[in-house]
Parts: C-alpha cells; structure tokens; sequence
C-alpha cells in the first residue's frame, strides 16, 4: 500500500520528537504518521536537495527516483532537519553496484554528515560520515542481487542504529555522533532506482538498554514486574506468571543454543543476545520459561515460537500438560515463515511484553484453541498486515467458548491493516490504552459470540475502529472512553459483555495520554 504524497511533518508528529512524555492533544487532525512519504508518481522532486551523481524521476512499472552515474558520489535529502528518533526507508533497486553500495541515510545535517545504511550484493553496512570523511560502524550478512526490489530501513532511536532489509534485522550498534536530521538516499559510485520514500517515528531507546559487550546480569527475580491483565489472575492452578523465575539462567547466542535451552524441562531464564537465525518454521516452548532479549536489539528471525502442545481437535478440557507460565519479552522477531508468536491448546498463563515484531508471513501473536490468561503488553507491531488472531475459526466453540480471556494494552498497532486483533468466542476480551494508527481495514473485529470491552484507545486514521459485524457471526462489543482522529470512526457496538474487573483490578490511562506513552514505550528497549 502506498501512502498518498506528503512532505511535511505533522503537527503531532513534531510534538511526539521533541518530548514523547508530553501530554497530546486529541482533538482535530493531528497525525503521528507518518512523519514523510513519497512515491514520486507526481513526476518531480520538489523538496530533494541532490548533491553529486544524475538523478531524475522515470517510469519502472511506476514512477521512481534513479541515479544513474557510477563515477558519482551521489546524495539526496529531503524531510526536516529537526527530526530526531525515527526511520528513513526507501525501496532500493540496485542497477549497477561497481564495486560498491546503495541505501538510505538518517539524521542527516548536510550531504556530508549524515549516518547511513548500505547495500552490497553480500552485505548491509552502518556507516557515518563526519565532514565528508566515511566511518563503518558495523556490518552484517545480506543478499540483494542486482535489479531486485529490496525494502532497506535505517532506524535511529537515541544512541540505538538499526539497519533491515525486507524487515529483516540485518546489523545494530550505537554511536552518538548525530541526533538530528534529514533522511536521504545515497548511491556511491553506483546507481540504482529509488520508491516509495517513508520515514516515521520510531521509540526513544534508552542509553542503558543498549546490548552489552560481555555477559549480562540474570534476571532479577526478587522484584518481578507488576503484569496486569488476565496472565495475573490465579487459575487453571497457576497462580499468575513467573515465567522462569526459581531456575537457572542461560544466555544464548546461536540457534542450536536457544532451541535446547526452549526445549529443556522445568523453570529457565534464557537470554537471547543478539539476533539469532532459526530454521523454519515453528519451535516448541516448554512450561516455565522466561524469554528475554539483552539490549534492544536481540531477536529472532526465520522462525517462530510456539507455546501449545500439537493440535488435538477432539480436546474440549485444559490437559494436565497444557504449556503454561511462559514470558517472552524484549526480542525483535522479523522474517518469520509462519507465525512469530503461536499460543494454542490450551496454553495459559503466557505474558507476551515489550517485543517488536514485523515482516511475519502470518500471524504475529495468534492465540487459539482453548489458551487463557494471557497478557498482550507494550508490543510494537508494523510492516505486516494479519496482526493478531484470537480464535482460529468460526467452527471452533467446543474448545474456545468459556475460554481465550485475553488482556491486550500499550501495544502499538502501527499500520498493521486488519487483526488488531480479530476475535472469535473469547469473554471477556480486554482491549485498553492501545494506539492504532492507519489500520486501513479494521481496528478489533469482535465475532462469533465474542465479548470485548475496549475502552480508552486511541484511533488514529483507522478505517472502522472496531465492528460486531465485520466477518462471519456477530459478536458483543461494550465500548468506552475511546478517542478518534483523522478519519477514524467507531464501528458497530451491541450487546452486554463481562467486565474485567471481575478477575482482575486495573488502573486505566487517560486517552489523552496515551499516544505519548505507547509511542516512548512500546517495543523493544524499555524493560
């Protein structure tokens, strides 16, 4: 999907930069995304500063922005030079690599200062350039032939770079050079086509998340967070979610490390440093494991995590050895075949907190077939349209009626089309303080008899914010305190739902406040 042309940065937007905390105004058109588009099918560049090489805007299917010298050094910018934590991406095809790179470039004061994300046939490259002199920051593994489309980001949040292609983590390192600036795109001495230009807000990460360069300190158990929502309720015979508390720690590295350390019996704290690539598609957790990624930048990719026992449709009751006390936290999962995160028969007590997840091929965080007393908190979700499912199928009541209580609150549904989530048969489903923005079909779709209160989120430029009707049969919807801006609008409502506060107590945010809130806490980096 493309976002009409846009250069200007909004009014929230500037806000959300310059101090996240702040207190946000939702009255009006205010918009937090994104910050920049363009996909040059208006024929020109107005707004681009060019330095060095040939560039122009010419027809590739659609129009796009190429450079074509390979003898240049070759720039350009556009956006504000007061932009600080967000995400320049771009579609890169390269055309001719000569020998060396093409990308995208941050936080860029001049056409001599900026950082920079690259491409080589084999590699990705974080790179600064301070009065025209090149550093490389660090580099990782990737693959981008010529006259291939790839989708190449550099983030920047505080001291954090990150650098994807096609949603892929490929490299992650801090430097404290550059704190603002414009984005761009670079070919040096070699050319390449340019489209669809975004860039957008990303969450401040702080100093002291950064991944560290020896072992990190275990968890710390004697003070564990404060979890709110259904995976605090005593049930099932688990008294809330401890994850691996009362175990060993482990921190891994590789991918045969992790999948033993997920696979080994009884409490374990396992901590994933740096990204680690599984063989596809799925991979079993055992009960009682704690999850969690070192730094904001560790993570998982090419694989996904399933907490459930295999699937069993003539199971109507929560088995003796249903999976269950499961946290996974902190990790990035990109790239995944299948789902990223798969809670199914009858998996309860599962705290799935702080993760940023994209680029899946299905679901993100689907939870089915008879799981409860799950909590869904402070995720960052985007570049992925089937986010979250909750109910599989309109046919499934044996195993999910009475069951598939849920808590979803701070996520950061960011510009994830449908599924945020849908749900089918679970009451009470708590949906509350979540920013949606830009969900083009639809918010929460609430079906087959589901009940959901959903109450103070904030909608942004959201299609229909939530539906009883959206699919298949209608479900209950009691709504509240919800705020709408752009062109969201609420859907239809009906219907008595059980409340939450029959199992657990909870503290509602001001819909004023959370758009800041989500936006300098959700993802990966602030645990």
């Amino acid at each position: 999907m493309r976002f009409p042309p846009r250069r200007t940065l909004s009014a929230f937007a500037a806000v959300a930069a310059a101090a996240a905390a702040a207190l946000i105004s939702v009255t009006g058109t205010a918009s937090a995304a994104p910050l920049y588009t363009d996909d040059f099918e208006d024929g020109n560049t107005t707004g681009w500063t060019r330095s060095g090489g040939s560039w122009s805007v010419v027809a590739d299917g659609s129009n796009v922005f190429r450079q074509t010298s390979t003898s240049s050094d070759a720039r350009a910018l556009a956006g504000q030079n007061s932009w600080t934590n967000y995400a320049a991406q771009a579609r890169v095809k390269p055309l001719v690599y000569n020998g060396n790179a093409v990308g995208v470039i941050a936080r860029a004061s001049s056409s001599t200062n900026y950082y920079g994300f690259s491409i080589t046939g084999s590699q990705g490259r974080l790179l600064k350039r301070v009065n025209g002199t090149v550093t490389t920051i660090a580099t990782g593994a990737v693959s981008v032939p010529v006259n291939t489309w790839a989708t190449v980001r550099l983030e920047t949040s505080g001291n954090t770079l990150r650098g994807f292609v096609n949603g892929t983590l490929v490299v992650t390192a801090t430097d404290a050079t550059f704190t603002s600036g414009r984005l761009g795109l670079l070919a040096t001495s070699a050319s390449a086509s340019f489209d669809d230009v975004t860039a957008d807000l990303v969450a401040v990460t702080p100093p002291s998340s950064q991944p560290p360069t020896s072992e990190p300190p275990p968890v710390d158990c004697s003070t564990p967070p404060r979890i709110i929502g259904f995976a605090s309720v005593n049930a099932w015979g688990q008294n809330g979610t401890t994850g691996g508390c009362g175990g060993p720690v482990v921190t891994v590295s590789d991918a045969s490390s992790f999948l033993a350390a997920i696979a080994r019996p009884g409490s374990l704290i396992i901590q994933v440093n740096g990204v680690i690539t599984l063989p596809g598609p799925m991979h079993d957790v055992t009960s009682h494991k704690t999850i969690v990624g070192v730094g904001a930048g560790s993570g998982i990719t090419g694989g996904g995590l399933n907490i459930g026992l295999p699937v069993n449709d003539a199971t109507t009751s929560v088995p003796a050895n249903a999976v269950h006390n499961v946290i996974v936290r902190n990790l990035n999962f990109t790239g995944t075949p299948d789902d990223a995160i798969n809670v199914q028969m009858f998996s309860h007590h599962v705290w799935i907190d702080h993760n940023d997840l994209s680029n899946g091929y299905d679901g993100l965080v689907d939870i089915k077939r008879g799981s409860s007393y799950i909590t869904v908190s402070w995720n960052h979700t985007h570049h992925h349209t089937k986010n979250m499912l909750l109910g599989h199928d309109d046919g499934a009541g044996a195993q999910d009626i009475g069951n598939l209580k849920v808590t979803y609150h701070h996520n950061f549904f960011d510009r994830t089309p449908q599924r945020n989530p849908r749900v089918r048969f679970g009451e009470p489903v708590h949906v509350f303080n979540n920013y949606f923005v830009y969900n083009t079909d639809i918010g929460v779709a609430c079906q087959a008899n589901a009940g959901c209160v959903i109450e103070n989120n904030v909608f942004e430029n959201t299609e229909e914010a939530y539906a009883i009707d959206y699919a298949g049969p209608r479900g209950r919807i009691v709504a509240r305190g919800n705020v709408f801006i752009g062109e969201s609008a609420p859907g239809t409502i009906g219907g008595t739902v059980q409340e939450p506060s029959t199992y657990y107590s909870y503290t509602l945010e001001s819909a004023s406040t959370v758009q800041a809130s989500v936006l300098a806490g959700a993802g990966t980096g602030h645990i």
